[in-house]
């Protein structure tokens, strides 16, 4: 999905000890950090609605850190969240650009 939009992705679950970035990407030099969140129906509501404060403060932390590890310091970021409702061809996704910010 993000891949169609013109982002390049440049990670797929990175891990470190303040905890796991879904999905690293870059597009027109701004680095977005992107929570994937799903629900095989919509019966519990948008899943961007299930990401806590805690959850938004360990990605922020992780990011951080990836910005740090790969000597990103100067990139311009974001967070984003893709929603995703359902499962295989049927599945609605949904892209958040902006969904919340560092806050620190």
């Amino acid at each position: 999905m993000l891949e169609a939009q013109g982002y390049a992705i440049r990670s797929r679950n990175f891990r470190c000890r303040y905890g796991e970035l879904d999905l690293v990407a870059e597009k027109d030099g701004t680095l977005c950090f992107v929570e994937v969140r799903m629900r095989s129906t919509a019966i519990w509501g948008d899943p961007s609605n299930s990401i806590s404060w805690s959850k938004q403060r360990r990605v922020v932390k992780a990011a951080l850190h990836y910005l740090l590890a790969y000597g990103l310091h100067d990139k311009m970021i974001r967070f984003d969240v893709v929603s995703v409702i359902g499962r295989g061809r049927h599945a609605v996704l949904e892209h958040l650009p902006n969904a919340f910010d560092a806050g620190m």
